[in-house]
């Protein structure tokens, strides 16, 4: 077992090209979003340059990005910790995401087209088949890629730069509470596919909003169960 927790295989190979730094800032932002690295943990960096195969310097540098960022808590004479987010913070987060959310959904049924909501449906069975399978990465995985697919389908591009802003703190969110979201997230996808497919944009509109609403519900609800 790896001092810093991780788990076997957790840890992203380094692509290259590009600058070291912003590989290993991606590497560690990605370990963040996924909670193998969890909330609260202390970041040695010593021990991340070793599992990541680099020297201290670049994991110093996407430390102190991470930091400036709000992912990373640095203490004076204590070292790195993971951020451990406030319920006021995820509660305007999750709020901001249901505003840009449901006028994405309200736009996709505007716009899509067969092509779009075939590709809807081929991720909603994709998640699907995750949450039976207990996938929960793969699960939390599937969702972000089903809330992009609309996103893009709506077509507005400042508002996909906007929702491209919170959408790994979503990720970050939502994966503690995918498990408990299971089957019901993705009936409320197959329902939504449905008002998007009718071209429906009220109704798309209000399922959207009520299914965030439940993420962010589920959320708050989490230290309680």
């Amino acid at each position: 077992m790896l001092s810093t927790g991780l788990p076997q295989g957790a840890v992203p190979k380094l692509e290259r090209p590009g600058p070291l730094r912003d590989r290993v800032y991606e590497a560690l932002l990605e370990l963040i979003t996924t909670r193998a690295l969890q909330p609260g943990q202390h970041l040695v960096e010593s021990e991340l340059a070793g599992h990541l195969g680099v020297s201290r310097q670049p994991v110093r540098e996407a430390l102190q990005r991470l930091n400036t960022e709000g992912w990373v808590d640095l203490r004076p004479a204590q070292g790195a910790f993971v951020h451990e987010p406030t319920e006021e913070e995820a509660d305007q987060l999750l709020t901001v995401r249901t505003l840009l959310e449901a006028e994405a959904a309200r736009l996709a049924a505007a716009n899509a087209n067969s092509a779009g909501i075939a590709a809807l449906e081929a991720l909603c069975a994709e998640g699907e088949k995750a949450v039976e399978a207990d996938d929960v990465d793969g699960a939390v995985a599937v969702n972000a890629r089903f809330h992009a697919k609309i996103m893009e389908l709506a077509g507005n591009a400042v508002l996909a730069e906007l929702a491209a802003q919170v959408d790994r703190r979503v990720r970050w969110y939502y994966t503690p509470v995918a498990r408990r979201r299971g089957h019901q997230s993705w009936i409320e996808h197959r329902e939504l596919i449905a008002a998007v497919s009718d071209r429906d944009e009220q109704r798309a509109t209000q399922l959207m909003r009520e299914h965030t609403e439940h993420t962010r519900r589920s959320y708050h609800a989490r230290s309680r169960s």
